[in-house]
Protein backbone atom coordinates (compact mmCIF):
# COMPACT_ATOMS: atom_id res chain seq x y z
CA UNK A 1 0.00 0.00 0.00
CA UNK A 2 1.23 3.19 -0.79
CA UNK A 3 -0.66 6.68 0.53
CA UNK A 4 1.94 8.72 -1.17
CA UNK A 5 0.09 11.49 -4.08
CA UNK A 6 2.30 11.28 -7.20
CA UNK A 7 4.18 14.26 -8.35
CA UNK A 8 1.42 15.07 -11.31
CA UNK A 9 -1.47 14.52 -8.43
CA UNK A 10 0.38 16.98 -5.88
CA UNK A 11 0.68 19.74 -8.84
CA UNK A 12 -3.22 19.00 -9.73
CA UNK A 13 -3.79 20.25 -5.78
CA UNK A 14 -1.47 22.98 -5.39
CA UNK A 15 -2.62 24.41 -8.62
CA UNK A 16 -6.47 24.00 -7.48
CA UNK A 17 -5.97 25.20 -3.77
CA UNK A 18 -3.74 27.99 -5.50
CA UNK A 19 -7.05 29.02 -8.05
CA UNK A 20 -9.28 28.69 -4.87
CA UNK A 21 -7.54 30.65 -2.71
CA UNK A 22 -6.88 33.38 -5.56
CA UNK A 23 -9.92 33.49 -7.58
CA UNK A 24 -12.71 32.35 -5.53
CA UNK A 25 -12.76 32.96 -1.97
CA UNK A 26 -12.28 36.44 -2.01
CA UNK A 27 -14.89 37.42 -4.18
CA UNK A 28 -17.81 33.88 -3.48
CA UNK A 29 -19.57 35.66 -0.43
CA UNK A 30 -20.82 38.68 -3.01
CA UNK A 31 -21.73 35.84 -5.65
CA UNK A 32 -23.68 34.02 -2.60
CA UNK A 33 -25.24 36.87 -1.25
CA UNK A 34 -26.57 37.82 -4.96
CA UNK A 35 -27.63 34.14 -5.60
CA UNK A 36 -25.51 34.95 -8.65
CA UNK A 37 -23.80 32.47 -10.82
CA UNK A 38 -20.26 33.34 -11.64
CA UNK A 39 -19.26 33.31 -14.93
CA UNK A 40 -16.10 35.14 -14.56
CA UNK A 41 -14.45 32.48 -12.39
CA UNK A 42 -15.91 29.62 -14.87
CA UNK A 43 -14.14 31.47 -17.47
CA UNK A 44 -11.32 31.40 -15.52
CA UNK A 45 -11.22 27.71 -14.83
CA UNK A 46 -11.27 26.89 -18.21
CA UNK A 47 -8.39 29.12 -18.50
CA UNK A 48 -6.36 27.22 -16.26
CA UNK A 49 -7.91 24.23 -17.48
CA UNK A 50 -9.52 22.97 -14.36
CA UNK A 51 -13.61 23.30 -16.07
CA UNK A 52 -12.65 20.08 -18.23
CA UNK A 53 -10.73 18.04 -15.57
CA UNK A 54 -12.76 15.08 -16.58
CA UNK A 55 -12.41 15.32 -20.26
CA UNK A 56 -10.28 12.18 -21.63
CA UNK A 57 -6.79 13.39 -23.48
CA UNK A 58 -7.85 11.54 -26.73
CA UNK A 59 -10.93 14.04 -26.81
CA UNK A 60 -8.76 17.07 -26.36
CA UNK A 61 -8.70 17.32 -22.52
CA UNK A 62 -6.47 16.82 -20.04
CA UNK A 63 -6.81 13.22 -19.42
CA UNK A 64 -6.87 13.52 -15.89
CA UNK A 65 -7.16 10.23 -13.60
CA UNK A 66 -10.52 9.36 -11.85
CA UNK A 67 -8.12 10.67 -8.52
CA UNK A 68 -6.71 13.41 -10.12
CA UNK A 69 -10.57 14.57 -10.70
CA UNK A 70 -11.69 14.07 -7.25
CA UNK A 71 -8.45 15.89 -6.10
CA UNK A 72 -9.63 19.33 -8.03
CA UNK A 73 -13.14 18.73 -7.15
CA UNK A 74 -12.03 18.43 -3.48
CA UNK A 75 -9.82 21.77 -3.64
CA UNK A 76 -12.45 23.90 -5.85
CA UNK A 77 -14.93 23.41 -3.44
CA UNK A 78 -12.35 24.44 -0.61
CA UNK A 79 -13.48 27.78 -1.93
CA UNK A 80 -17.29 27.26 -2.83
CA UNK A 81 -19.04 24.29 -3.09
CA UNK A 82 -21.11 25.97 -5.81
CA UNK A 83 -18.23 26.74 -8.32
CA UNK A 84 -17.10 22.85 -7.46
CA UNK A 85 -20.38 21.70 -8.34
CA UNK A 86 -20.59 23.55 -11.20
CA UNK A 87 -17.37 21.97 -12.76
CA UNK A 88 -18.41 17.87 -11.41
CA UNK A 89 -21.92 18.58 -12.86
CA UNK A 90 -20.67 19.41 -15.99
CA UNK A 91 -17.27 17.65 -16.38
CA UNK A 92 -17.76 14.44 -14.34
CA UNK A 93 -21.48 13.47 -14.28
CA UNK A 94 -22.83 14.91 -17.06
CA UNK A 95 -20.25 13.69 -18.94
CA UNK A 96 -19.78 10.13 -17.03
CA UNK A 97 -23.16 8.55 -19.07
CA UNK A 98 -21.05 9.41 -22.59
CA UNK A 99 -18.17 7.74 -21.42
CA UNK A 100 -19.60 4.61 -19.94
CA UNK A 101 -21.85 4.21 -23.25
CA UNK A 102 -21.27 6.81 -26.04
CA UNK A 103 -19.64 5.51 -29.29
CA UNK A 104 -16.87 8.04 -30.68
CA UNK A 105 -18.45 10.21 -32.89
CA UNK A 106 -20.88 10.80 -29.48
CA UNK A 107 -18.01 11.25 -27.43
CA UNK A 108 -16.56 13.69 -30.10
CA UNK A 109 -19.43 15.78 -30.01
CA UNK A 110 -20.11 15.88 -26.47
CA UNK A 111 -16.75 16.64 -25.58
CA UNK A 112 -15.91 19.44 -28.17
CA UNK A 113 -18.90 21.29 -26.48
CA UNK A 114 -16.74 21.04 -23.19
CA UNK A 115 -13.35 21.47 -24.86
CA UNK A 116 -15.41 25.07 -25.83
CA UNK A 117 -15.91 25.88 -22.27
CA UNK A 118 -19.31 25.36 -22.51
CA UNK A 119 -21.27 23.48 -19.53
CA UNK A 120 -22.79 20.39 -19.73
CA UNK A 121 -25.78 18.76 -17.13
CA UNK A 122 -27.16 15.90 -15.94
CA UNK A 123 -30.91 15.39 -16.83
CA UNK A 124 -32.10 12.15 -14.37
CA UNK A 125 -34.32 13.56 -11.42
CA UNK A 126 -38.17 15.03 -12.15
CA UNK A 127 -40.83 15.91 -9.44
CA UNK A 128 -41.88 12.79 -9.35
CA UNK A 129 -38.60 10.95 -9.25
CA UNK A 130 -35.73 11.04 -7.09
CA UNK A 131 -34.88 8.08 -5.08
CA UNK A 132 -37.11 5.88 -7.63
CA UNK A 133 -35.29 6.27 -10.82
CA UNK A 134 -37.40 3.36 -12.22
CA UNK A 135 -40.42 5.61 -11.43
CA UNK A 136 -39.54 8.51 -13.56
CA UNK A 137 -41.81 9.97 -16.25
CA UNK A 138 -40.66 11.36 -18.57
CA UNK A 139 -41.43 9.95 -22.79
CA UNK A 140 -39.09 9.08 -25.48
CA UNK A 141 -41.27 7.88 -28.69
CA UNK A 142 -39.89 6.41 -31.56
CA UNK A 143 -41.13 8.42 -34.55
CA UNK A 144 -38.39 7.26 -37.61
CA UNK A 145 -35.03 8.47 -36.87
CA UNK A 146 -36.14 10.44 -34.24
CA UNK A 147 -37.26 9.95 -30.53
CA UNK A 148 -39.70 12.74 -29.42
CA UNK A 149 -39.37 13.74 -25.77
CA UNK A 150 -41.69 15.11 -23.21
CA UNK A 151 -41.75 16.01 -19.48
CA UNK A 152 -39.77 18.15 -17.17
CA UNK A 153 -36.82 17.18 -15.18
CA UNK A 154 -36.03 18.78 -11.57
CA UNK A 155 -33.21 19.90 -9.57
CA UNK A 156 -30.91 20.06 -12.41
CA UNK A 157 -27.54 21.47 -11.91
CA UNK A 158 -26.36 23.88 -14.58
CA UNK A 159 -29.97 23.47 -15.98
CA UNK A 160 -30.33 27.06 -17.23
CA UNK A 161 -26.29 27.11 -18.15
CA UNK A 162 -25.70 24.07 -20.43
CA UNK A 163 -25.31 23.86 -23.68
CA UNK A 164 -25.73 20.36 -24.15
CA UNK A 165 -27.67 17.73 -21.35
CA UNK A 166 -27.77 13.92 -20.96
CA UNK A 167 -31.24 13.19 -20.07
CA UNK A 168 -32.67 10.26 -19.78
CA UNK A 169 -36.70 8.86 -20.25
CA UNK A 170 -38.64 5.91 -20.58
CA UNK A 171 -39.83 4.20 -23.59
CA UNK A 172 -43.09 2.78 -21.47
CA UNK A 173 -43.70 3.48 -18.05
CA UNK A 174 -45.07 -0.07 -17.10
CA UNK A 175 -41.88 -1.26 -18.14
CA UNK A 176 -40.04 0.23 -15.25
CA UNK A 177 -36.20 0.12 -15.53
CA UNK A 178 -36.61 -1.77 -18.69
CA UNK A 179 -38.15 0.87 -20.47
CA UNK A 180 -35.52 3.63 -19.63
CA UNK A 181 -33.18 4.96 -22.22
CA UNK A 182 -30.06 7.66 -22.47
CA UNK A 183 -29.95 10.23 -25.06
CA UNK A 184 -26.98 13.20 -25.34
CA UNK A 185 -29.08 16.69 -26.29
CA UNK A 186 -28.41 19.91 -27.00
CA UNK A 187 -29.67 22.47 -25.44
CA UNK A 188 -30.37 24.83 -28.62
CA UNK A 189 -32.88 21.78 -29.63
CA UNK A 190 -36.97 23.16 -30.51
CA UNK A 191 -39.09 22.21 -27.43
CA UNK A 192 -36.61 22.92 -24.40
CA UNK A 193 -37.23 25.24 -22.02
CA UNK A 194 -36.23 26.09 -18.37
CA UNK A 195 -37.99 27.36 -14.99
CA UNK A 196 -36.65 29.75 -12.73
CA UNK A 197 -33.44 29.41 -10.77
CA UNK A 198 -34.45 27.65 -7.65
CA UNK A 199 -33.78 29.64 -4.60
CA UNK A 200 -31.65 27.21 -2.04
CA UNK A 201 -30.46 27.33 0.97
CA UNK A 202 -26.69 26.27 0.30
CA UNK A 203 -24.84 26.22 -3.32
CA UNK A 204 -26.33 29.28 -4.09
CA UNK A 205 -23.71 29.88 -6.78
CA UNK A 206 -24.53 26.50 -8.56
CA UNK A 207 -27.89 27.37 -11.13
CA UNK A 208 -30.61 25.00 -10.42
CA UNK A 209 -33.80 24.71 -12.63
CA UNK A 210 -36.08 22.83 -13.76
CA UNK A 211 -35.51 21.89 -17.73
CA UNK A 212 -39.00 21.27 -19.65
CA UNK A 213 -39.12 19.30 -22.66
CA UNK A 214 -41.82 19.85 -25.03
CA UNK A 215 -42.05 17.60 -28.19
CA UNK A 216 -38.54 17.70 -28.40
CA UNK A 217 -36.71 15.58 -31.67
CA UNK A 218 -34.24 14.03 -30.85
CA UNK A 219 -31.84 11.72 -34.03
CA UNK A 220 -31.41 8.53 -32.89
CA UNK A 221 -27.59 8.60 -33.21
CA UNK A 222 -27.77 11.07 -29.85
CA UNK A 223 -29.44 7.39 -28.35
CA UNK A 224 -26.92 6.20 -25.84
CA UNK A 225 -26.86 2.16 -25.81
CA UNK A 226 -29.56 0.49 -26.78
CA UNK A 227 -33.04 0.74 -25.80
CA UNK A 228 -33.70 -0.51 -22.23
CA UNK A 229 -29.55 0.11 -21.28
CA UNK A 230 -30.40 3.56 -20.01
CA UNK A 231 -30.97 2.14 -16.06
CA UNK A 232 -28.07 0.14 -16.17
CA UNK A 233 -25.91 3.07 -17.98
CA UNK A 234 -27.52 5.84 -15.23
CA UNK A 235 -26.48 3.61 -12.58
CA UNK A 236 -22.60 2.85 -13.46
CA UNK A 237 -22.52 6.62 -14.09
CA UNK A 238 -23.74 7.50 -10.20
CA UNK A 239 -21.58 4.97 -9.18
CA UNK A 240 -18.92 6.49 -10.92
CA UNK A 241 -19.36 10.19 -10.03
CA UNK A 242 -20.24 9.96 -5.85
CA UNK A 243 -16.48 9.98 -5.06
CA UNK A 244 -16.83 13.49 -6.53
CA UNK A 245 -19.70 14.30 -4.26
CA UNK A 246 -17.55 13.23 -1.64
CA UNK A 247 -14.64 14.93 -2.52
CA UNK A 248 -17.05 18.32 -2.44
CA UNK A 249 -18.13 17.82 0.99
CA UNK A 250 -15.09 16.82 2.23
CA UNK A 251 -13.67 20.55 0.34
CA UNK A 252 -16.25 22.10 1.98
CA UNK A 253 -15.62 20.07 5.73
CA UNK A 254 -11.79 21.05 5.19
CA UNK A 255 -12.61 25.12 5.04
CA UNK A 256 -14.31 24.98 8.10
CA UNK A 257 -12.63 23.88 9.78
CA UNK A 258 -9.49 25.38 8.86
CA UNK A 259 -11.48 28.77 9.54
CA UNK A 260 -12.36 27.39 13.22
CA UNK A 261 -8.06 26.42 14.12
CA UNK A 262 -7.37 30.00 12.98
CA UNK A 263 -10.07 31.62 14.84
CA UNK A 264 -8.99 29.14 18.17
CA UNK A 265 -5.17 30.23 18.00
CA UNK A 266 -6.70 34.10 17.25
CA UNK A 267 -9.53 34.13 19.61
CA UNK A 268 -8.72 35.16 23.51
CA UNK A 269 -10.85 34.46 26.58
CA UNK A 270 -9.91 34.18 29.93
CA UNK A 271 -6.19 35.70 29.61
CA UNK A 272 -5.42 33.02 26.78
CA UNK A 273 -6.23 31.33 23.41
CA UNK A 274 -8.99 29.41 23.20
CA UNK A 275 -7.53 27.03 21.24
CA UNK A 276 -6.01 26.13 24.78
CA UNK A 277 -9.10 24.85 26.22
CA UNK A 278 -9.27 21.43 26.04
CA UNK A 279 -13.32 21.33 25.09
CA UNK A 280 -12.09 22.51 21.74
CA UNK A 281 -9.49 20.79 21.18
CA UNK A 282 -11.34 17.59 21.79
CA UNK A 283 -13.47 19.36 19.43
CA UNK A 284 -10.85 19.75 16.31
CA UNK A 285 -9.10 16.59 16.87
CA UNK A 286 -12.38 14.68 15.92
CA UNK A 287 -12.74 17.14 13.20
CA UNK A 288 -9.63 16.54 11.79
CA UNK A 289 -9.75 12.51 11.99
CA UNK A 290 -13.37 12.52 10.49
CA UNK A 291 -11.79 14.36 7.74
CA UNK A 292 -8.63 12.67 7.01
CA UNK A 293 -11.33 9.14 7.42
CA UNK A 294 -13.50 10.47 4.33
CA UNK A 295 -10.67 11.39 2.41
CA UNK A 296 -9.17 8.25 2.34
CA UNK A 297 -12.67 5.93 2.07
CA UNK A 298 -13.09 8.56 -1.02
CA UNK A 299 -9.47 8.00 -2.43
CA UNK A 300 -10.14 4.42 -2.06
CA UNK A 301 -13.50 4.33 -4.25
CA UNK A 302 -10.86 6.13 -6.77
CA UNK A 303 -8.53 3.17 -6.33
CA UNK A 304 -10.64 0.70 -6.48
CA UNK A 305 -12.57 1.80 -9.86
CA UNK A 306 -8.91 2.82 -11.53
CA UNK A 307 -7.97 -0.46 -10.76
CA UNK A 308 -11.18 -2.32 -12.41
CA UNK A 309 -12.29 -3.80 -9.25
CA UNK A 310 -15.86 -4.03 -7.72
CA UNK A 311 -16.36 -0.39 -6.62
CA UNK A 312 -19.90 0.73 -6.21
CA UNK A 313 -20.91 -0.14 -2.43
CA UNK A 314 -17.02 1.76 -1.46
CA UNK A 315 -18.21 4.42 -3.31
CA UNK A 316 -21.27 4.89 -1.30
CA UNK A 317 -19.64 4.21 1.84
CA UNK A 318 -17.72 7.49 0.60
CA UNK A 319 -20.26 9.58 -0.12
CA UNK A 320 -22.49 8.69 2.60
CA UNK A 321 -20.13 8.88 4.99
CA UNK A 322 -18.48 12.34 3.66
CA UNK A 323 -21.78 14.34 3.39
CA UNK A 324 -23.13 13.29 6.71
CA UNK A 325 -19.12 14.23 8.25
CA UNK A 326 -19.50 17.69 6.17
CA UNK A 327 -22.70 18.28 8.47
CA UNK A 328 -20.92 17.47 11.55
CA UNK A 329 -17.99 19.49 11.07
CA UNK A 330 -19.37 22.52 9.38
CA UNK A 331 -22.10 22.76 12.06
CA UNK A 332 -18.94 22.10 14.81
CA UNK A 333 -17.15 24.81 13.29
CA UNK A 334 -19.94 27.28 13.66
CA UNK A 335 -20.38 26.46 17.35
CA UNK A 336 -16.64 27.23 17.57
CA UNK A 337 -16.81 30.16 16.20
CA UNK A 338 -19.95 31.09 18.78
CA UNK A 339 -21.67 34.16 17.52
CA UNK A 340 -19.30 34.69 15.06
CA UNK A 341 -20.24 31.88 13.46
CA UNK A 342 -23.47 32.47 12.71
CA UNK A 343 -22.59 35.56 11.00
CA UNK A 344 -22.44 35.73 7.14
CA UNK A 345 -18.99 37.62 7.39
CA UNK A 346 -16.94 34.78 9.02
CA UNK A 347 -17.30 31.79 6.23
CA UNK A 348 -18.32 28.99 8.11
CA UNK A 349 -22.15 29.63 7.94
CA UNK A 350 -21.80 29.11 4.02
CA UNK A 351 -19.75 26.05 4.41
CA UNK A 352 -23.12 24.87 7.04
CA UNK A 353 -25.62 25.87 4.29
CA UNK A 354 -23.44 24.32 1.48
CA UNK A 355 -22.98 20.96 3.68
CA UNK A 356 -26.54 19.82 3.61
CA UNK A 357 -26.98 19.13 0.20
CA UNK A 358 -24.59 16.56 0.00
CA UNK A 359 -26.56 14.25 2.20
CA UNK A 360 -29.33 14.47 -1.12
CA UNK A 361 -28.07 14.70 -3.83
CA UNK A 362 -26.92 12.08 -6.27
CA UNK A 363 -28.40 9.52 -4.26
CA UNK A 364 -29.20 10.94 -0.43
CA UNK A 365 -27.34 9.25 2.12
CA UNK A 366 -30.62 6.86 3.22
CA UNK A 367 -30.25 5.02 -0.40
CA UNK A 368 -26.31 4.87 0.17
CA UNK A 369 -27.16 3.15 3.59
CA UNK A 370 -29.45 0.64 1.27
CA UNK A 371 -26.53 0.14 -1.65
CA UNK A 372 -24.51 -0.87 1.55
CA UNK A 373 -26.76 -2.92 3.40
CA UNK A 374 -27.52 -4.99 -0.31
CA UNK A 375 -23.83 -5.84 -0.37
CA UNK A 376 -23.09 -6.87 3.32
CA UNK A 377 -26.20 -9.21 2.33
CA UNK A 378 -25.29 -10.47 -0.91
CA UNK A 379 -22.20 -11.44 1.00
Amino acid sequence: MDFRLSDEHIALKNMARKFAEQEIIPVIREYDEKEEFPWDIIKKMHEVGLLTCGVPEEYGGPGIDMLGQIIVTEELCYGSAGVGATMAASSLLSAEPVIVAGNDAQKKHYFDVLNEGKLGAFCLTEPGAGSDVAGLSMTAKRDGDYYILNGTKQFITNGGVADIYTVFATTDKNLKYKGIIGFIVDRNTPGISVGPEEKKMGIRTSDTRQVIFEDVRVPVENRLGEEGEGFSICMKSLDLSRPSVAAEAIGIAQRAFDIAVKYCKERVAFGQPIGNFQALRFMLADMAMEIEAARLLTYKACWLAMNNEPFNYMASYAKCYAADMAMRVTTNAVQILGGYGYLREYGVEMCMRDAKVMQIYEGTNQIQRVVIANHIFRG
